[in-house]
């Protein structure tokens, strides 16, 4: 009776699926691969294992930019690794 109200586990394959579809609706990213570009740069890599997803962000567009990584290990991961995607979209776009 406990699990009633538990949400569902995070299965990182699926939950991979809906953080790209997520991603595409931002224009103008263009996904490549297993990543996203902005203007024919990299600024976003994914990669998911058995238990979570790795996110690398871009801190500045660049053709060999630094990197920030999330672990994104659950449903509340992927939505802050959304927004702060779209934070950073804003100042690359203002760059």
């Amino acid at each position: 009776m406990n699990d009633l109200f538990s949400p569902p586990g995070f299965i990182p394959g699926v939950a991979l699926v809906q953080l790209k579809r997520s991603l595409r609706d931002l224009r103008p990213l263009a996904e490549r691969g297993d990543g996203f570009e902005l203007h024919g740069r990299r600024v976003i890599e994914l990669r998911s294992d058995a238990s979570f997803i790795t996110a690398r962000l871009a801190r500045r567009v660049a053709i060999s930019p630094e990197w920030d990584t999330l672990v994104l290990k659950n449903a509340a991961d992927v939505r802050k690794c959304v927004d702060e995607v779209k934070q950073r979209l804003a100042r690359w776009t203002e760059e």
